[in-house]
């Protein structure tokens, strides 16, 4: 880099340390990369002792897996994969300088991420309402007993097991699936708060067809949020 003086040279948006625009959006982009591998290897470890836990108790993973909604599943898959492809189309408009038309992408994107989490409240609404909890708050009501047993009857291998062995295989499978689900849904609301926050710097005119690097960026993570989900959705509510 040229020496530091008092002046500041280029773009508005290019910061002091930086000599030119795609230098700093190279580093920008480098930054983001390194992020997505670290949470790539956070979520690792959950896909991990997933199928450690799977090859152990494969009885408790064919009980647990009938005992979540598949269809709110598969909406919120649509709903996610509507978003991936809204966020990539609010990056092509940046890229273009069409800026209503990126604040209309990203509105859908957040849009369709409200859809998702109101879609998992009422699914983790009924695991509360029959007690479906993880860990020591593990406490099925009559209603919660029932779907257990009928999770079992069609079951490989529990058809005739004990209650005792329904519930430790239950509480087990339970307990990850709210760690899995509950982790990526932070990450949801997260993404719903940046999404914000880049959609209402694009309303204010900060983004240009020459400065586009947070909408790129923030469309990249939502990317890592949309592709986790979909490892989570058969894993969790499809495989039996």
């Amino acid at each position: 880099m040229t020496m530091a003086t008092d002046a500041h040279h280029g773009p508005e948006f290019l910061a002091h340390h930086f000599d030119r625009p795609v230098q700093q959006f190279d580093a920008a982009k480098l930054g983001m990369w390194t992020f997505l591998a670290q949470e790539i290897l956070f979520f690792s470890g959950i896909f991990v002792a997933y199928l450690l836990f799977r090859s152990w108790y494969p009885e408790a993973w064919s009980l647990g897996s009938r005992l979540l909604d598949w269809r709110m599943g598969t909406i919120n898959t649509f709903v996610l994969l509507i978003s991936s492809f809204t966020a990539a189309q609010a990056v092509a408009t940046a890229q273009r300088g069409e800026r209503n038309k990126t604040t209309v992408y990203l509105a859908i994107t957040l849009i369709c991420a409200g859809i998702f989490m109101v879609v998992k409240y009422f699914e983790y609404s009924h695991k509360f309402h029959v007690g479906l909890l993880p860990g020591s708050l593990f406490n099925p009501t009559e209603e919660g007993w029932a779907e257990i047993a009928a999770a079992a009857a069609n079951s490989h291998g529990m058809e005739s097991a004990p209650a005792g062995t329904y519930a430790n295989h239950v509480r087990s499978y339970i307990g990850l699936y709210f760690m899995a689900t509950g982790l990526h849904g932070i990450h949801v609301l997260i993404g719903m708060g940046v999404i914000t926050w880049v959609m209402i710097r694009n309303i204010k005119g900060e983004f240009t067809s020459e400065f586009w690097t947070p909408v790129d960026l923030v469309a990249l993570y939502w990317h890592l949020v949309d592709l986790i989900w979909i490892y989570l959705f058969p894993f969790m509510y499809l495989i039996d």
